[in-house]
This record gives C-alpha cells, structure tokens and sequence, in this order.
C-alpha cells in the first residue's frame, strides 16, 4: 500500500501528534509525508516527500495574530501551483491533518481523503463553540476540505470524535512536581511574560519563540523552544500556562497537571478550545492585561487537580481507517 500523509505545519500540534501515527501507517505500506506551512519548531523524525510553503498564520506578541506578517508570508500563487501539480493517482489512501495543500489537490482531483485532525471535529455541531457565530466556520469547512472524518477533542461530542492522541513518549514519562510551572504563550512577547509572571511567588519555565539561548530573570527562566525541553519540564511541574491549543493541554492533563489557558485573540479555534477546556474545569482567562495577576495567584493557590480518561487508541483508530478507507 502507498499512503499521503499531508500534515500542518503551523504550530506544533499537529507535527506532534504526527510524530505518533507516522510509524503506524508505515506498518501498512510505503508513506510519504508532506509538510505545509512555517511555523512549527518540533520535526519529524522521517524525511519528507514534499515541503510546501503552505498558508501559516504568524503569532504576534501581544495575544494574537500577527496581521501584517501573515499577510506578507502568503504566497498565494504557489499555494495555487501546488494544489494543482500534485500527482495523487498513485497512493491507496490519503490522510490529512489540516493540510491545505493536499486538501484541495484531492478536491480539485476528485479523489477521496480522510481527515485525521482536531480541527475536523469541527465538523459536527455538537462541538462545543462560543454562541456568536465568526467567519472562522468558513475556515474549519474550506481550508481543508476532505470526504471523510476522523476527530480528536477533549470529549467524544459525536461518534466520530476521539480523545486526544497522547504520544507514547508522554505516556511512559515518569511524573513528579518539583514546584515549578512551564509556560507555552507563543503570542506573547519575552517582555510582557516577563512583567507578569515575575511577580509572583512561583518559579516559571517560559519556552520561548524569540530566544536562542536560555536565560533567567529573577524566578522565570526562559528556554528556546525544545521538544524534549519542554517534555521534561511538564513532566516535573506542577501545571501549565498555555494559550488555546489542542495537544498541550490534552498532555499536560494526561500528566494530572493543572491548566490554565489564554486563548489567542481573534483565533476562533482557540476561544473553542478554550471553552471546551473549561467545561473540563480548565481555568480560562481571555487576556493578559491589568487582571491578570489576581487571575494567576488564585489559580496557583487553587490545588483542584482535573481527572481525565485518554485512553491509547490511536493503534485501533489508525487500523480502523486502512481497512475502512484504502482503495
């Protein structure tokens, strides 16, 4: 069997839980694995068929997305010519994590392929969202289009919807709480995580976008982002303080640590993230701002610890997609 692995390559997520099912679907055939977008720092271990620019949004440094450096990344007329030079007649199944690229090609091409993401829960309506409608719907339908689904969130909102993929690095990680707690706030500068964490009591472990090199001031540390870095870091903490993603506060739950997030602004997926986090018990806040220290010193004296049940199904997922979806 010849399998197409199209993966996201904006923020981390989706190359870790590749990182996962990549060495499962070798287990049936050949797999070429394709890469779009610029904003990842973990890789896979794996060479790549194919590395396209893709369409990636760029984090700011004050919450959100940076506008005007996304705009200036797009290249929409390669994103174009990549869509259309795709040969895909070769491959018995093609897999898609949120990769635009492969997406539309399918599309364009008329062949069938399967979303293996979080974002394609989206898909169903009982994935919880804000009451007020935003433009990102169209996101979650169009910029990644596929015939058929295969979703992972917190809960099983619908009966094609799994709990998140816990790589099995993470699962077999001895845990510990050494006091201290990892921060993952890419839309956020060094500064002003700096301002607001220093503060307080706690000792901190910022891994950071902007830094190349390790430094400290006063009880935060800060880190070039690592993978295994951070593992460790999470792994010995008490909790963790991230923005709205997906596959790091799944993992740091998994690991029985406490979370708060703060979703991006103007990030439609992450504000859902974070509501579906909350329902958990997640402490969310919606911005760091003047508020923001009573908010931090009452999560890190709050000792509420969230009870999750992730099981290891990703074999089973992977195996039920072969047999239900090659051709």
């Amino acid at each position: 069997m010849k399998i197409l692995f199209g993966i996201q390559g904006t923020g981390n997520g989706h190359i870790s839980r590749a990182r996962e099912i990549v060495p499962l679907l070798q287990q049936y055939g050949e797999v070429d694995l394709i890469v779009s977008g610029t904003e990842a720092e973990v890789s896979l271990s794996q060479p790549l068929a194919h590395k396209f620019h893709g369409f990636s949004f760029v984090f700011g440094k004050n919450g959100g997305v940076d506008n005007w450096a996304t705009f200036k990344l797009m290249n929409l007329r390669q994103l174009w010519k990549d869509m259309h030079s795709m040969p895909l007649s070769q491959y018995d199944l093609i897999i898609n994590d949120f990769e635009p690229v492969t997406a539309w090609a399918c599309r364009l091409q008329k062949v069938p392929s399967v979303s293996l993401s979080h974002q394609c829960s989206f898909v169903s309506p009982k994935t919880p969202r804000p009451k007020k409608w935003d433009w990102a719907e169209w996101l979650f339908k169009y910029y990644s289009p596929t015939t058929h689904h295969i979703g992972f969130h917190f809960e099983r909102y619908d009966d094609f919807i799994h709990t998140p993929v816990i790589r099995s690095d993470i699962r077999r990680m001895e845990t510990s709480n050494l006091g201290h707690y990892s921060v993952y706030l890419p839309a956020y500068s060094d500064k002003t995580l700096l301002k607001n964490l220093g503060g307080t009591d706690a000792e901190w472990h910022v891994f950071s976008k902007r830094t190349k090199t390790p430094y400290r001031e006063g009880n935060v540390h800060v880190f070039p982002v690592n993978n295994d870095g951070f593992n460790n870091s999470l792994a010995s903490s008490a909790g963790l303080l991230t923005g709205g993603g997906f596959e790091g506060p799944a993992e740091a739950l998994f690991m029985g640590k406490k979370v708060m997030m703060i979703p991006m602004k103007g990030q439609y997926e992450q504000q859902c993230n974070a509501l579906s986090a909350s329902k958990l018990g997640v402490k969310v806040v919606s911005t760091i701002n003047d508020h923001f220290p009573s908010h931090i010193n009452s999560w890190l004296a709050d000792p509420t610890r969230i009870n999750v049940n992730f099981p290891d199904e990703t074999a089973q997922i992977v195996d039920d997609m072969v047999k239900k979806y090659a051709r």
